[in-house]
């Protein structure tokens, strides 16, 4: 496995693999590495000749008040963690590098960044998607892999990439979970032990939800009062019910939405959702017992 810093550099060596008819997967993250992403590697591996993984810690995505400075960063183990998952190269560039003096062009999306995470995290997306286009520019991918718990920015990357003809499919991964149901993430290693304990209610108020959307409940005021009167007393950011493609706040469920909650659990915000696609037609009348 090589690790490449320079953005020409990486272009070159994709350049080269691309003329010998190779495919390439892609997946970007901020390092601090985990199952979550090793199972992105993984798969980029199988469904492409060459995987690629890109570590970055991207100052312009976080806000004046959020964890830059004390994100988790652990490069040596995070290659490791690459090279077992079948990643041959690494992207691994400065932040002088991606954003050098007199740098002045972002890449925003519209509409799509302006609910859930984008109310209270303004900035946020246009600082994915600006060095998500520089990453795809140096990369060059086939394909691109991100993980389903960041459900709008999957969606914003898919958007982006349809939207500036980026010749880059973009494919979402399944979240991976704890045992205990616990989504993965990197900032979990925030979480003192009481703290993780009281973070389960996230993903089991969203099970529960799940529970109520497969026996046939379709009321989205409905399913997002369950799921906030079982967060155990943990302040919700936000609690919403959206269609999957356009994120916007459904009032009844029919085709695929996305249920998604952001909250605090001490000084650490998480966040967590369920997707469901509802069936084309019912198989029959719903009734309350039948619900239960």
């Amino acid at each position: 496995m090589i690790v490449l810093r320079e953005p020409n550099e990486m272009r070159r060596w994709s350049f080269e693999r691309r003329r010998e008819g190779k495919t390439i997967g892609f997946v970007p993250t901020m390092g601090a590495l985990h199952e979550g992403h090793a199972s992105l590697m993984r798969e980029a591996g199988r469904k492409n000749d060459v995987a690629v993984a890109s570590i970055f810690v991207n100052p312009t995505q976080f806000g004046p008040n959020e964890d830059f400075n004390k994100y988790p960063r652990m490069f040596d183990a995070d290659c490791a963690m690459a090279r077992e998952c079948g990643v041959v190269a690494v992207y691994a560039p400065t932040a002088g590098m991606m954003y050098p003096p007199g740098y002045a062009t972002t890449v925003s999306v519209a509409r799509l960044t302006e609910g859930l995470c984008g109310r209270s995290r303004p900035g946020h997306f246009s600082g994915v998607t600006t060095v998500v286009a520089k990453l795809f520019n140096a990369v060059m991918p086939h394909r691109a892999y991100f993980g389903q718990k960041d459900a709008q920015q999957c969606a914003v990357i898919r958007r982006m990439a349809r939207d500036l003809d980026t010749g880059v499919e973009i494919v979402e991964m399944p979240i991976v979970r704890e045992p205990d149901g616990l989504a993965m993430s990197s900032r979990n290693a925030y979480l003192s032990a009481d703290e993780r304990a009281k973070a389960l209610a996230l993903s089991r108020a969203l099970f529960h939800a799940q529970s109520l959307l497969e026996n046939g409940r379709r009321d989205a005021r409905e399913i997002v009062r369950a799921v906030r009167e079982r967060l155990d007393g943990i302040e919700a950011d936000y609690v919403e019910l959206v269609d999957a493609e356009n994120l916007e706040p459904v009032n009844e469920v029919s085709g695929c939405v996305v249920l998604a909650v952001a909250a605090r659990v001490g000084a650490t915000r998480l966040i967590d959702n369920i997707k469901y696609c509802a069936p084309a037609a019912s198989a029959g009348p719903h009734t309350e017992e039948s619900a239960k």
